[in-house]
């Protein structure tokens, strides 16, 4: 049963084994850095700034909500409806509007269904006349 056990191995040295693992950590801590600004170059080439919405504001609402859709021609409704008034500010992303009690939704509605309101220049408002239809004007 005996061996010779003065032989020496293929055994590295604990301070070769040190630097070793030294190397490859900073390797892998390179390639996750690139990889992290791979990632966030992409993730923010459809990102935008965010708006600051204050008490007050005055905003347009979307009509992709539930309620709208369900009316008869959504081929001709409009993307946004009426001028609504913020009434308070919930966190960066919901605000709280003033709605009118027909309106059968939440008041308090994520920002991206809002878009600021742009007051309309001098000349711009279209005017509504009537139309004569078969002899009765509507």
């Amino acid at each position: 049963m005996g061996g010779d056990i003065r032989r020496k191995g293929k055994v590295e040295s604990a301070t070769e084994f040190v630097e070793r693992m030294k190397k490859i950590h900073e390797e892998a801590e390179m390639a996750l850095k690139k990889t992290q600004e791979e990632m966030k170059r992409y993730a923010d080439r459809r990102r935008k700034e965010m708006e600051n919405w204050k008490k007050g504001d005055r905003v347009l609402l979307s009509t992709k909500d539930p309620v709208f859709k369900k009316r008869l021609t959504k081929k001709l409704i409009e993307r946004y409806v009426e001028p609504y008034m913020i009434e308070e500010v919930v966190s960066s992303n919901a605000v709280k509007l003033q709605l009118p009690s027909l309106m059968r939704i939440h008041p308090v509605v994520n920002v991206s269904w809002i878009v600021r309101y742009k007051e309309q220049v001098k000349g711009q408002k279209k005017e509504e006349k009537p139309v004569e239809v078969e002899g009765v004007e509507e």
